[in-house]
């Protein structure tokens, strides 16, 4: 097949800027290939470099004595004790789920839990993080059924429990949605695998499935903004399969049984290129592959269709050679591919080979290392406007408001098409703050929450950053456990444009103080830019997924209310009711500022909760909708009624952070209070659970009317 010649318009097809075309010729001193043109692009797309956001990433704290591996592999790597590990990552498949919603997700799931069992990790729990646009608008309906039954068609049948996530719908989103998925894996903290290869004239080795044309291209097109022809990028998203997912899986784990593996790389993004590159960067070796042994499902595939072919459910191993017959049994019998492609080589080169004709000969390093990094022009966010004076409204109709919104109505009709008990260790699932597992085995268990407030960050980045941190710390001490460390997902618009670029900057800042205030450490995450179509950008929402441990010995905090219980507030309340849910939902309005975070009162109030374990009943944290809507969806839980004593607007709904509501019997409110003031933190009774109606001061409605609303509107809205 004759290749096309090099020209600007396929420079330019390619996601290069002629500056880093002028660069490419630099470094390699002629015209590239095709086949190279493919390969550069791969790697300095914005998805595999992080080019513009290297510098910022740079300044998060990612070191702590719990974390065994911080950013820079497939996952990151933190310590639970007892000779354990949990290894843990969330990224994102926003552009391949908005173009074919189904598989989009479905490769989304399937590729972040490699990222999790390629370090050795046996996947225990998955999390997702969705945005959606309005509910009214035209293709918001097919997203959500196709991203949904695709997250639930793959995790399902890998056999995965989904313990948590949340869904939000925004207007921002309506060309282009959010899915951000999470995966979590346990090891032994000395069995741990590495992508760095090691060793010159060792094999590489091809495991898994085969290659086909699926997915070519799909980095570069994850690092472009959408347009009219958006259509034409579906040969773009790849396609899954859980059940050779799965087999990989055990054949991978087995594998690393025998001692073969010298370091081992998920096909992720860009595929074969980035896999190759990665291990060699890291190894500070070279690699050379001979594309006519990779298998292909495909006949007569190019150099450069497999080197970016992103078929999914495919490995990269630099493998013992004195192991070779040891390791090739073990994928014999998982009926799965194991192909030796190539060898590493001293020199920094990357040497691509097809039936004897070389078609890249490119320096490694350039590829991976010495990628461009760009120091993008950035604004501050200007000042949101001043909050206007919001009437009172009658609390209960206030209530109703929530719940009938697709936001704050449960969301059972989604997670339940999540199996979130495969495993038989999930001991709270998925429609509350925070998931919890049992660590096999063990009496420790595991917390998971994923959390960020989207229209915080547009109002205030740097407030904003750090809430998504603060509301995840929050969600893991209100179940009892200790927050270890967070992955992040930071999805944006496009950062050429200053004022994007400002609110990347302003999250990251509140994101490290909030991290560093509340020794949670970034161990891992994903940088997703370009989530635009025809210049209009989504909400900046920087996704924090956290995890926490309860040890051994450690009571969690997991009851429910029941009729007869004090209701207490801790933390400091002032009705701040700028970007709130309810100015959003009931006035149709996006004034005022994103409340203040207190990463001070965060850290004492989360470690009195956490202490006081034993005289808690049930805990939940306060956010959207304040405490009117915290209160009820504990007293629905448990079908209890409550009573709160305020009617006022700001009081019940105002979203104050660093806040969380307890249910306990009256001695134990007593022994609280009593605890809370010698702790320094802020406590008082804020009503009771009794009955079979909410009562908000004067305004009230039986419980069962508004669960049917709660329960129903988004089974109405979506079923």
């Amino acid at each position: 097949m004759q290749e096309p010649a090099i020209t600007p318009d396929l420079i330019a097809a390619h996601g290069i800027k002629p500056d880093e075309y002028e660069r490419i010729l630099e470094i390699i001193g002629r015209e590239p290939t095709f086949t190279e043109l493919g390969i550069f692009s791969a790697m300095w797309n914005e998805h595999c470099s992080y080019k513009s956001s290297k510098k910022w990433l740079r300044t998060l704290p990612t070191e702590g004595p719990q974390v065994i591996c911080g950013p820079g592999e497939n996952a990151g790597v933190v310590d639970i004790g007892d000779g354990q590990a949990v290894v843990f990552k969330m990224e994102s498949h926003n552009h391949p789920s908005y173009i074919e919603p189904y598989q989009g997700a479905a490769t989304g799931v399937g590729g972040i839990l490699r990222d999790v069992f390629t370090m050795g990790a046996r996947p225990v729990a998955a999390m997702n993080a969705l945005s959606f646009g309005e509910v009214a608008h035209p293709k918001t309906r097919q997203l959500v059924h196709g991203v949904v039954e695709g997250i639930g068609g793959y995790g399902n049948a890998f056999g995965v429990p989904t313990v948590g996530g949340e869904t939000r719908f925004d207007p921002a989103y309506n060309g282009n949605c959010l899915v951000n998925a999470f995966a979590a894996g346990l090891a032994d903290a000395d069995k741990i695998f590495y992508s760095a290869a090691s060793g010159v004239g060792r094999p590489v080795v091809y495991l898994g499935a085969k290659t086909g044309r699926d997915g070519v291209g799909g980095a570069t097109m994850a690092s472009a903004e959408f347009d009219e022809s958006i259509e034409e990028k579906r040969p773009t998203v790849q396609v899954g399969d859980p059940f050779t997912e799965k087999r990989l899986m055990e054949a991978c784990l087995e594998l690393m049984q025998t001692g073969a593996v010298i370091s081992i790389q998920d096909m992720g993004a860009a595929g074969l290129t980035c896999s190759a590159v990665e291990m060699g960067d890291k190894g500070d070796l070279g690699v050379r592959l001979d594309l006519e042994k990779v298998p292909t499902r495909e006949p007569g595939m190019t150099a450069y269709e497999m080197m970016l072919s992103e078929s999914q459910e495919r490995m990269l191993m630099v493998l013992d050679p004195e192991k070779e017959a040891a390791a090739r049994a073990v994928f014999d019998k998982w009926d799965l591919d194991f192909a030796i492609v190539g060898e590493t080589i001293p020199e920094d080169r990357f040497l691509i080979v097809l039936n004897g004709e070389v078609k890249a000969d490119l320096p490694l390093k350039a590829l991976s290392g010495n990628a461009p990094e760009y120091d993008r022009p950035w604004v501050e966010t200007p000042p949101a406007a001043p909050l206007e004076e919001v009437p009172q409204v009658d609390p209960i109709d206030g209530l109703k408001a929530l719940l009938r919104c697709p936001n704050y109505s449960a969301k059972n009709w989604l997670y339940e098409q999540y199996d979130s008990q495969v495993m038989a260790d999930t001991v709270k699932g998925p429609g509350y703050g925070a998931g919890v597992i049992r660590v096999h085995g063990t009496d420790k268990m595991l917390a998971f929450t994923s959390d960020v407030t989207p229209r915080y960050v547009a109002a205030n980045p740097e407030e904003g950053g750090k809430q998504a941190v603060a509301e995840a710390y929050r969600n893991l001490c209100a179940v009892g456990a200790k927050p270890l460390a967070t992955t992040d997902n930071l999805n944006f618009g496009n950062p050429e444009k200053p004022e994007i670029m400002g609110q990347f900057v302003g999250a990251i800042k509140g994101i490290g103080a909030a991290c560093a205030a509340l020794d949670m450490p970034i161990v891992s995450g994903n940088v997703s830019l370009y989530n635009e179509t025809d210049g209009t950008g989504i909400l900046p929402t920087p996704t924090i997924g956290a995890v926490g441990l309860i040890a051994a010995g450690e009571t969690p905090i997991l009851g429910q209310p029941r009729d007869g219980h004090v209701l207490l507030m801790v933390g400091e309340a002032s009705g701040h009711l700028g970007q709130s849910a309810l100015l959003a939902e009931v006035f149709n309005r996006t004034d005022g500022d994103a409340p203040a975070v207190d990463l001070e009162a965060e850290r004492r109030n989360g470690d009195f909760i956490r202490a006081q374990r034993d005289y808690i009943r049930a805990c939940q944290d306060i956010s959207d909708g304040g405490l009117a809507y915290a209160a009820f969806t504990m007293a629905e839980a448990a079908g209890v009624g409550v009573v709160l004593d305020s009617d006022d607007t700001a009081t019940l709904f105002g979203e104050d952070q660093g806040r969380y509501l307890v249910s306990c019997n009256f001695d134990c409110a007593e022994w609280l209070m009593a605890e809370a003031s010698k702790a320094g933190v802020a406590i008082r009774t804020v009503g009771k659970f009794k009955g079979d109606t909410v009562r908000l001061d004067g305004s009230e409605a039986p419980l069962a009317e508004l669960s049917a609303l709660y329960r129903g509107a988004f089974a109405e809205t979506f079923g």
